[in-house]
């Protein structure tokens, strides 16, 4: 494949990906505490500086979230070990299954989507995870 054809399919792939998240956001319409689950969840405890660089957010907006997650008892904030000033914020059993909660939505609208289409196949579906599985892995010299 040349390298135009990788370029075009990149930027392809890329917009594909954002109208997926688009669509189960408008059916499910989840919160800005969703994407801090699912940052704990894939980056285990963080304080609230780092969620903040993570998602984007201001430290002010991303206590704001965490105190209301904490809250609904889906995650917990300790003090940090390695900076008596700080706390960490890990995500609680009750945080994990709302996530999952939430992801199996996620899938049920895929799926009731990808069930109209007779022209895919499992095997498809299988090379596009394995195909955003990559993409997302962190590379050899350290990036993410």
């Amino acid at each position: 494949m040349s390298t135009p054809d990788v370029d075009a399919l990149a930027g392809d792939l890329t917009v594909q990906a954002a109208r997926l998240v688009r669509l189960v956001r408008r059916e499910h319409a989840p919160s800005a505490g969703t994407r801090v689950l699912s940052i704990l969840d894939e980056l285990g405890p963080l304080g609230i500086t780092a969620l903040a660089q993570v998602d984007r957010c201001s430290q002010p907006t991303m206590t704001g979230q965490v105190r209301q997650l904490v809250e609904l008892g889906w995650v917990t904030k300790e003090p940090n070990p390695a900076d008596a000033r700080g706390s960490l914020v890990a995500l609680t059993a009750d945080g994990r299954a709302e996530l999952r909660r939430i992801r199996r939505l996620s899938a049920a609208l895929v799926s009731e989507r990808l069930a109209r289409r007779t022209d895919l196949t499992a095997d498809d579906l299988a090379t596009a995870v394995a195909v955003l599985q990559a993409v997302l892995e962190p590379t050899s010299e350290g990036t993410s």
